[in-house]
């Protein structure tokens, strides 16, 4: 048995974001909200508007948006590449969300709590080891709670989530499990299997629950995600290796008090990031220009 990848669109709504299925997600949010607490008890899945792209071509998360219990409003996002301003997008989407409760006269009364759930597939908090993080309107000095947190962000980070099946303990664990792993699994596991929703979303995302057409879409959609995390870690390795470069020629000025001639200075901009770096170290220690051209004598680009 062969299982799509969950953190494709086409998969995630059809997993996710069907009405008919919604014991599927009412699971997996008080999961990850309520630690398995039977808090939510029923949800109904937002569509959205005809027209509306939330993913594709031009975007890189993947969006439900659901009403649970008749009084709050879960936003569930699965953002699938680090793009810049993706904190800023959070906090502006959670508030939109909030404040286009309210038309014409309504009263405030009437505004529902905004979960803001974001599923990161990359590491958002360097500092931050747990896999789950939460986020509310507290007071600065004393840490307490602002009387109506009607704006909750929660975080999970995929990445920073290590552990293998055998060492899945909650429920939480065996869904992040199921978003992380899917894709590689070839039978239902019997610890996965022990939840009943899980194991419904593993039937799901059997390739034979999806026809030829649709599996084709997944395998472009895929496609088109790895590109696109390519395209970034290429633009980011060039800023990386400019910024390197343009350093260490200015040490090079410095410690040699002459420019670089331009042969030398082009064979230094065909180094590697990693050869730049070392590069850096080594140049603390040249005496003269002689031993510059030495070293890149014996450290041409592999």
């Amino acid at each position: 048995m062969r299982f799509i990848n969950p953190k494709i669109d086409l998969a995630f709504k059809k997993i996710f974001g069907c009405n008919e299925s919604k014991d599927i997600p009412i699971n997996f949010l008080n999961a990850i909200l309520y630690e398995a607490q039977p808090v939510i008890q029923d949800l109904e899945i937002i569509v959205p508007q005809a027209g509306v792209t939330t993913c594709g071509i031009k975007d890189t998360y993947l969006d439900i948006k659901a009403r649970i219990n008749g009084d709050k409003i879960a936003l569930i996002e699965l953002q699938v590449i680090n793009v810049s301003s993706f904190g800023k997008r959070v906090l502006h989407n959670g508030a939109k969300t909030y404040s286009l409760q309210l038309t014409g006269e309504e009263r405030y009364e009437k505004l529902k709590k905004v979960i803001s759930l974001k599923i990161a597939n990359f590491e958002m908090f360097s500092n931050q080891t747990e896999v789950i993080s939460r986020f509310v309107f507290k007071e600065k000095e004393q840490q307490f709670d602002y009387p109506d947190t009607e704006i909750e962000l929660v975080f999970v980070e995929l990445p920073k989530f290590s552990k293998e099946l055998a060492q899945l303990e909650t429920t939480a664990d065996k869904w992040i499990y199921f978003l992380k792993s899917t894709s590689t699994l070839e039978t239902l596991p019997e610890i996965l299997s022990a939840v009943p929703e899980i194991q419904k979303a593993l039937k799901v995302a059997s390739e034979n629950n999806f026809t030829q057409q649709e599996l084709k879409e997944l395998a472009k959609q895929e496609l088109w995600v790895h590109d696109q995390q390519s395209e970034i870690n290429l633009a980011r390795e060039q800023a990386t290796k400019t910024a390197k470069l343009s350093l260490i020629l200015r040490q090079m000025v410095r410690r040699f008090g002459t420019t670089i001639e331009p042969e030398i200075e082009n064979s230094i901009r065909q180094l590697s990031v990693i050869q730049l770096e070392n590069l850096g170290d080594a140049v603390l220690d040249f005496k003269n220009l002689s031993d510059l051209a030495a070293w890149l004598q014996t450290n041409t680009i592999e």
